[in-house]
């Protein structure tokens, strides 16, 4: 089983900048990426930004790319971290880090909020 620990969510000025970080332990060896999704209110899910845990492939939704940047720790390859710059309100939402693992749907957290408004 896969633990999914977040953090990082809260309220901020548009303009401003967080940074949500993920930690997944457990039975972790088969994951392969990481990522966030992120759902607001009334809207669709969709997926913000993920990267595998070898780092060498990262996706970014074309809605933050060149304001959001997802990274991984270098001693542990299963947390990740999602610094969000220059955010607007359309960017307040839940945030849901996920894992993705071979022949399985994707699992994720509870989810951390975030809020842009000034």
């Amino acid at each position: 089983q896969v633990q999914i620990m977040e953090s990082g969510g809260g309220v901020v000025q548009p303009g401003g900048s967080l940074r949500l970080s993920c930690t997944a332990s457990g039975n972790t060896a088969d994951i392969y990426a990481m990522g966030w999704d992120r759902q607001a209110p009334g809207k669709v899910r969709e997926q913000v930004a993920v990267m595998t845990t070898t780092g060498d492939t990262t996706t970014i939704a074309d809605s933050v790319k060149g304001r959001f940047t997802i990274s991984r720790d270098n001693a542990n390859s299963k947390t990740f971290y999602l610094q969000m710059n220059n955010l607007k309100a359309e960017d307040t939402a839940l945030y849901y880090c996920k894992v993705l693992r071979p022949a399985q749907n994707d699992y994720s957290a509870q989810g951390t909020q975030v809020t842009v408004s000034s």
